[in-house]
């Protein structure tokens, strides 16, 4: 009984659907960036999806949105998921209590430079290129970890190890 219990609350939460972009640049370096609103908070590119977009769609307005990449300046390719995760204690963002997140990689074709994160709105203030292996889950609140671990494992096969530093806890 308790199972069905559990999967019945699970089914009533409700998730705002998602994508998240992995950049990988020629010399095979991933993209993060780092919050406007929280200094050392780095993560990847990401928001929701609107009504009546598909998920690729969504992909290329956010990372137009956020890092000022054109269609031209990138190639997905692959995409994995949903991922999902709950927000902090009783957030809700738009109705929703957690977000499922379609992730993407996507290579980038265009320059370097290409990359700017001043955007109209910007959501970031600051981006660098780091080896995959130099991700470091202390960069993320609590609620992401589990899905960057998985996200990690499933993209390239590699284990992010639980950080040293005290657990930052922060809202999408």
């Amino acid at each position: 009984m308790k199972n069905d219990d559990a999967s019945a609350t699970q089914a009533a939460i409700r998730y705002r659907p998602n994508v998240a972009a992995i950049v990988r640049n020629a010399a095979g370096e991933i993209l993060v960036c780092e919050r406007a609103d929280r200094a050392g908070a780095w993560q990847f590119p990401q928001g929701g999806i609107d009504p009546g977009e598909t998920p690729a769609q969504a992909l290329v307005r956010e990372l137009r949105e956020e890092i000022s990449l054109e269609p031209e300046d990138l190639r997905i390719v692959t995409r994995h998921g949903p991922y999902r995760y709950l927000y902090p204690d009783g957030f809700t963002k738009r109705g929703c209590r957690g977000a499922e997140q379609i992730y993407f990689l996507v290579e980038l074709t265009g320059a370097l430079e290409k990359v700017n994160v001043a955007t109209e709105h910007p959501e970031f203030r600051a981006a660098k290129w780091i080896a995959i292996e130099d991700f470091d889950l202390s960069w993320l609140p609590l609620a992401k970890r589990e899905v960057y671990r998985a996200v990690f494992r499933d993209f390239f096969a590699q284990v992010l190890e639980n950080s040293v530093d005290p657990p930052r806890e922060f809202i999408d």
